[in-house]
């Protein structure tokens, strides 16, 4: 089969020829890859940024955002059959311990990341994992779209869970960054909490987006980050929760001078760092929220949003074989929403 692998850090990824992945435990499952969502992590991984965390073995196949049909299954695996169309969280969790035990798979020290951890992904024709990671799609829904759920979905998702049992009719959430997560953030927003949601991007196309996505109040941010707008929609008091899904550059420093006394910085966004005075956590009672990818269910949450239709996704389709050029777009900042390759 067709795999799209990494070989060596900050080079081109190689398009081989690979073995088809076989069963080798009972509940694994083949699933035939209809759509791989095209993620920042997936640059991240390929610029050596997790070599030091996670140090995986190259080359291997990366890609963790997959939609597909089920080709093969485990004889154990009864819940699920041959044909089934499924979106696949993208962690493959023990099962066992504490933290899957009690639901939140994504902190199972025992478990394998498809596409990150060495463990190959997605960006191929066929894929093996496990079918405790499978949700089964409604027979009619076209899935190829719905590959970016997997992750970047989930990941948003799970970042509006955390902070909206503190959110109330009247209370006011910031998005920084309407790219491929902040988009589904602001429809979650929206969706799942009574919050007044303002929207904050440097690109007017993606603002375009936030409004026609829902968001309450847009903003172009300029040489300050959006925060004298943001002072000036609040009657100086600041918001009750940031959600910053770019986390790099000055997007850190403007959040914390957003967030009124009492309020939430949730970062999804990874790559820079904030500095504060401990004085003025103490003063203003900051909560400071990280998030990493959702759990099982949550995808399960989000996949019935998405079904329901409160959550739309944008996209843009390419070939496998074009994973390089879809790869710099997003680099590039050329994707609107999120790019998803699609096999042959």
């Amino acid at each position: 089969m067709k795999a799209v692998r990494i070989h060596e850090y900050n080079k081109p990824l190689s398009l081989d020829e690979v073995p088809k992945p076989k069963i080798s435990g009972p509940y694994d499952i083949i699933v035939r890859i209809k759509g791989a969502g095209v993620c920042r992590t997936d640059l991240h991984i390929i610029e050596g940024v997790w070599k030091d965390v996670i140090n995986p073995k190259l080359p291997f196949t990366i890609g963790h955002e997959n939609v597909g049909v089920i080709e093969e299954k485990g004889n154990a695996v009864d819940w699920l059959d041959i044909g089934d169309q499924v979106i696949l969280h993208p962690y493959i969790t023990c099962r066992h311990c504490r933290a899957c035990r009690s639901g939140n798979d994504m902190h199972c020290p025992y478990g394998k990341f498809p596409g990150l951890d060495g463990t190959d992904g997605g960006y191929a024709e066929y894929l093996k994992t496990s079918a405790f990671s499978a949700i089964k799609i409604p027979k009619g829904v076209d899935i190829i779209p719905m590959a970016p759920l997997a992750d970047a979905g989930i990941t948003a998702y799970h970042a509006v869970k955390k902070i909206a049992p503190y959110l109330y009719p009247g209370s006011i959430v910031a998005v920084i960054g309407v790219g491929g997560l902040g988009h589904i953030g602001i429809q979650a927003l929206k969706a799942i909490t009574p919050a007044r949601v303002i929207a904050i991007d440097i690109n007017e196309e993606k603002i375009k987006l936030a409004k026609e996505l829902g968001a309450d109040e847009v903003i172009i941010a300029g040489k300050d980050g959006g925060i004298s707008d943001i002072l000036k929609l609040t009657d100086n008091v600041g918001v009750d929760a940031v959600i910053d899904f770019v986390g790099e550059h000055s997007t850190p420093q403007s959040a914390l001078r957003m967030i009124r006394k009492g309020g939430i910085y949730s970062i999804v966004g990874y790559g820079g760092e904030f500095r504060n005075t401990t004085l003025d956590f103490i003063n203003r009672e900051i909560m400071v929220v990280g998030n990493l990818v959702g759990t099982y269910n949550e995808l399960s949450e989000l996949v019935t949003l998405y079904v329901q239709n409160k959550v739309k996704l944008k996209v843009k389709t390419f070939p496998l074989e074009e994973a390089n050029k879809a790869l710099e777009e997003l680099n590039s900042g050329r994707i609107l929403g999120r790019a998803v390759l699609v096999p042959g």
